[in-house]
């Protein structure tokens, strides 16, 4: 078992930034992918970013290239979501989680991962 919990959130202006965290416990994260995901109000849950624990590989949706930046610490069993240029349509629930160390499939999809964190609160005021 992999036991998620987020932290970060919270209100931001547009344009602003914010970082939000995932600590893990339970399991080592090594052999899987963490991904990140949001889900705003009245929508379905939308994958945001992931990143390969063993290989490094990152994965980032369209949307978010080039302003997102998801990154690891495996000392600290933690993985990073750091979050430029925020716009007010990004608001929503964002949710960390854990794949099983034999995953198979595409990280895009949330039917990949097993594990989830509670959510953690993103507003962002235009």
């Amino acid at each position: 078992q992999v036991h998620l919990v987020e932290s970060g959130g919270g209100l931001v202006q547009a344009g602003g930034s914010l970082r939000l965290s995932c600590a893990a416990s339970g399991r080592t994260l090594s052999s899987r992918v963490m991904g990140w995901f949001r889900q705003a109000p009245g929508k379905k849950r939308d994958f945001v970013a992931a990143i390969s624990i063993s290989g490094g590989s990152t994965y980032y949706s369209d949307s978010v290239k080039g302003r997102f930046t998801i990154s690891t610490d495996n000392a600290k069993n933690a993985v990073y979501l750091q979050m430029n240029s925020l716009k007010p349509d990004e608001t929503a629930v964002y949710y960390c989680a854990a794949t099983l160390p034999a995953y198979s499939g595409s990280v895009y999809y949330d039917t990949l991962y097993s594990y989830w964190g509670q959510g953690t609160q993103v507003t962002v005021s235009s």
